[in-house]
């Protein structure tokens, strides 16, 4: 199981559902997208090119770095409620922070790679007028069962979250 999110699935829920459908054999594998715009740090970095010199500087490892801490520590404070909500339940998952600039292919792909039996998924737009959404994007584009939660909707806390809750159960 791939859940994959952008930290506005709904913890309690997802957890609960995660419980019902992972067996003794099935590893649940939670993912973040981080969008790192490079195409900006480039355009920043330009300035260290020089019109005598035919490319652009390299990435150095410090700013590799730097990118990967910036990922980590999004990707942990985006993930943490889920996490959290899975391990009370006895389900340890894998954590996997992914950075790119296209969160659909690489929900795609990282569905592909962990060979995902299903694929859970928040919608934050409507779905179906939104057909640009990740949501929407994943569910044309993969063969994969999946299995989309709505995020709850702002400003409506905890009664939303026992609705959200019920509606699960179900």
């Amino acid at each position: 199981m791939l859940i994959a999110t952008a930290g506005v699935l709904s913890p309690e829920p997802v957890a609960r559902v995660a419980e019902r459908i992972v067996g003794e054999d099935v590893e649940v594998v939670v993912i973040t997208i981080i969008q790192v715009p490079r195409s900006f740090l480039e355009t920043i970095r330009s300035e260290q090119w020089h019109p005598l010199t035919d490319s652009t500087p390299e990435w150095t490892s410090e700013e590799d770095a730097l990118i990967a801490r910036y990922v980590e520590e999004r990707g942990h404070r985006l993930t943490e409620p889920l996490l959290s909500a899975l391990r009370v339940r006895g389900i340890e998952p894998k954590v996997r922070y992914l950075e790119g600039e296209d969160p659909a292919e690489r929900i795609l792909s990282a569905a592909e790679a962990e060979e995902a039996d299903l694929v859970v998924l928040g919608a934050t737009k409507q779905l179906f007028e939104e057909w640009e959404s990740v949501s929407a994007r994943v569910l044309r584009d993969t063969t994969r069962p999946v299995l989309v939660v709505p995020s709850r909707p702002r400003g409506d806390g905890a009664a939303t979250e026992e609705k959200d809750a019920a509606d699960l159960d179900r």
